[in-house]
């Protein structure tokens, strides 16, 4: 199916929705010519570019929403037109929006903690050493090939999170499956799915610093294309509860995207040549052994341009007795590691991922990571089940 095909599809599904992501009209005036006093001014029409209200009924009206999409439609944030219950979910394909100026210029998204963070002692354990962040070897598409960049738009504009090619049973070696947090798709109690969602897999392939970017273009951002989310899933925790600070939700902070290429070919799996195996119900912090967590931090003393991880023994960490407990590690990577993958040695030897990043304190001195159970497991079924 072509890109072009699978945009008016996806325009369609929203249609479909009453136009919910809202209508933009451009930016013409009205203008007149000098008129003879016998004459009438002569008005310019303005370009009408708003949204379907019913279901399209035409290729006509397909075209219109993705014309009035791509010209700015998506940036309206009203929240009464914010889409944001789980089977809501739609983003259309915007070819080169992420270009490589946007993509240089993302914030990064996290949920930060006070430093004395309010925990339950009884299932809380002491807080670990702070441990320094090591850059990843380059080429990171050798070191470390499904890592990557996750990018979005929010109220707050263009944003940047991390993220992992996972496995997908039901797509053997051709799995177009990618593992973040929920903060990074989705505002949680607050608001709805973020909007333009795109991985880029060993973003900055060759780990150069933000000043040799400075000149750089897409290609050397993204070696390996940009890939769009047209599904995705995140636990109804995270949607009811979740909060941007303080830790509310970050138990359930954890999401599953479905990918496409923005301009069509081989799955996400075959293009980077690997896809990490999820390990649900791994063992509690004293059985788990050493956990590794990987992500592109951002605030400073970081750059957002290169990759980072952490490497240590977890320990646990509980915001309210009646959730499951979180993992955590000292490390002190900062905002933008968001939605990075934890990984763990399983008892057959295999590394597989256990966790991602949620929080950490406004110190960046540790951060913590949701356990991954039964719910975690259903947002993952739910998505590889929708494209098998």
């Amino acid at each position: 199916m072509s890109s072009k095909r699978r945009s008016l599809m996806a325009a369609a599904a929203v249609a479909a929705l009453v136009a919910t992501a809202g209508a933009c009209k451009s930016s013409d005036s009205e203008g007149t010519s000098t008129p003879a006093p016998t004459r009438t001014a002569t008005v310019k029409p303005k370009l009408d570019l708003s949204l379907p209200t019913s279901l399209p009924t035409s290729i006509d009206d397909l075209k219109r929403w993705e014309e009035a999409y791509k010209r700015g439609a998506w940036k309206n944030w009203d929240k009464s037109q914010w889409l944001r219950k789980a089977a809501d979910f739609v983003n259309p394909v915007i070819d080169g929006l992420w270009n490589d100026d946007r993509m240089k210029g993302a914030d990064p998204e996290d949920k930060n903690v006070p430093v004395d963070v309010p925990a339950d002692q009884g299932q809380t354990d002491r807080t670990p050493a702070p441990v320094v962040a090591r850059p990843v070897a380059t080429p990171y598409h050798q070191s470390a090939p499904a890592v990557g960049k996750l990018f979005f738009d929010s109220p707050k504009g263009s944003m940047v999170c991390s993220a992992t090619v996972i496995q997908d049973p039901a797509h053997p070696g051709k799995s177009n499956l990618v593992w973040t947090a929920g903060h990074c798709v989705h505002a949680g109690a607050d608001g709805g799915w973020y909007r333009n969602i795109a991985f880029v897999p060993a973003y900055n392939d060759s780990g150069r610093s933000a000043a040799d970017l400075k000149n750089a273009g897409r290609d050397v951002l993204a070696p390996y294309g940009v890939f769009w989310a047209d599904g995705a899933s995140t636990s109804q925790q995270w949607i009811d509860t979740g909060a941007e600070s303080g830790g509310s939700g970050s138990p359930y902070d954890f999401a599953v995207l479905h990918v496409q290429p923005e301009k069509g070919g081989k799955s996400l799996e075959e293009t980077v040549g690997s896809a990490m195996p999820v390990w649900f119900d791994a063992p509690a912090t004293a059985q788990v052994g050493t956990l590794n967590a990987w992500g592109y931090p951002a605030a400073p003393p970081y750059d957002g341009q290169r990759m980072f991880d952490c490497a240590g023994k977890p320990g646990r960490l509980s915001l309210d007795a009646q959730q499951p407990t979180e993992y955590r590690i000292g490390c002190t990577m900062t905002a933008g590691s968001s939605g990075g993958g934890w990984f763990a040695k399983r008892p057959d030897g295999t590394t597989a991922l256990v966790s991602n990043t949620s929080i950490g304190p406004v110190t960046a001195t540790w951060l913590a990571g949701p356990r991954l159970g039964a719910d975690a497991e259903k947002v993952f079924d739910a998505v590889s089940k929708k494209f098998s």
